[in-house]
């Protein structure tokens, strides 16, 4: 199986930015040209995927909080300057499925350590209230890809070992890259059913996440998405504002 496993992050990474590319591209451009959003579908699973593993390899998980939704607010404040649009991105999306997987693996990490049973209620208590407040948030707020788009990292992050030096033994056998990759597909089924017909192709992601080899890649992407994702929704923009003068 792992002779199959050829595609290391960076190529991911590339592959969900190239299709979240050709999806903006219709989304924007071309919305009638419906080959363009099919093919897009696969760009939010992959980068859900890539959210859980930054979330499990961060060494600040508060810095890389802070990070992500720096992103979202300097894409949100530009968003409603130049549209008057409250819909909320991906980034912002992100947000809150990195709180709710800090809240998730803080809460493990509580159960299994020696600590007082009242530390172990408010760790659950404050999982409990992250999800709520995540679904609060979407029933007031346009959020892309809604509460399950918000949820599908965190199935991901499911099988994450706690961070803490007592946990049950076998957690070594299901802490493994298949058994995440199970526990995304259940929630990116969940994300399929409670959408439109449309995202069922992005079931299709499943097939690079099981070509994922779980390494690094040798250059450093780190910053690539924050870079990415503002700048080509800047260009596309643009090239839309551009085509509109010329025409009229």
């Amino acid at each position: 199986m792992k002779s199959i496993r050829f595609i290391n992050s960076n190529a991911l990474k590339y592959i969900a930015a190239l299709t979240m590319l050709i999806d903006h591209v219709g989304y924007i451009l071309f919305p009638r040209v419906v080959i363009l959003r099919i093919i897009g579908r696969i760009s939010f699973p992959l980068f859900a995927f890539m959210i859980a593993k930054g979330c499990r390899h961060t060494r600040n998980r508060l810095k890389y909080l802070i990070s992500v939704a720096t992103l979202a607010l300097v894409c949100q404040i530009g968003m409603f300057a130049a549209f008057r649009s409250l819909d909320m991105g991906a980034p912002v999306t992100f947000t809150f499925s990195i709180m709710m997987i800090w809240a998730m693996q803080s809460m493990k990490a509580t159960f299994f350590s020696k600590c007082r049973i009242i530390k172990k209620l408010f760790s659950a208590a404050l999982f409990i209230g992250t999800v709520g407040v995540t679904f609060v948030a979407n029933y007031f707020l346009d959020i892309d890809y809604g509460f399950f788009g918000c949820l599908l990292p965190v199935f991901a992050a499911l099988p994450h070992k706690p961070k803490c030096d007592e946990y049950p033994s076998g957690w070594d056998k299901v802490d493994k890259l298949p058994v995440c990759v199970l526990t995304f597909t259940v929630g990116l089924t969940m994300l399929c059913y409670f959408s439109n017909t449309l995202q069922w192709w992005s079931l299709l992601a499943i097939i690079f996440l099981l070509l994922y080899s779980g390494k690094k890649g040798k250059r450093n992407t780190k910053y690539f998405f924050y870079i990415f994702y503002p700048a080509h929704l800047a260009l596309l923009y643009g090239l839309l504002f551009l085509l509109i003068k010329l025409t009229t």
